[in-house]
């Protein structure tokens, strides 16, 4: 698994299918680079959010929604 590739593959994901649930996006990076950490998908999605290329949005019972800033 090559960690500096990741941040694109969760980006390239957002623009192909829009925006999606956190776990739709785990699983989908998660099959082209293997397991992972969840702790370090995390991290990796709250840097992306800091740099202002991502929003990631509380939604009912949980879950989190993750949209690509146009």
């Amino acid at each position: 698994m090559n960690d500096r590739l990741i941040p694109i593959t969760v980006i390239e994901t957002l623009e192909r299918s829009g925006a999606l649930e956190l776990d739709s996006l785990y699983k989908a990076v998660e099959k082209l680079h293997g397991e992972m950490d969840g702790r370090f998908f995390e991290d990796l999605l709250m840097d992306l959010e800091i740099r202002g290329l991502i929003r990631v949005y509380n939604m009912a019972r949980g879950k989190r929604r993750v949209e690509l800033v146009k």
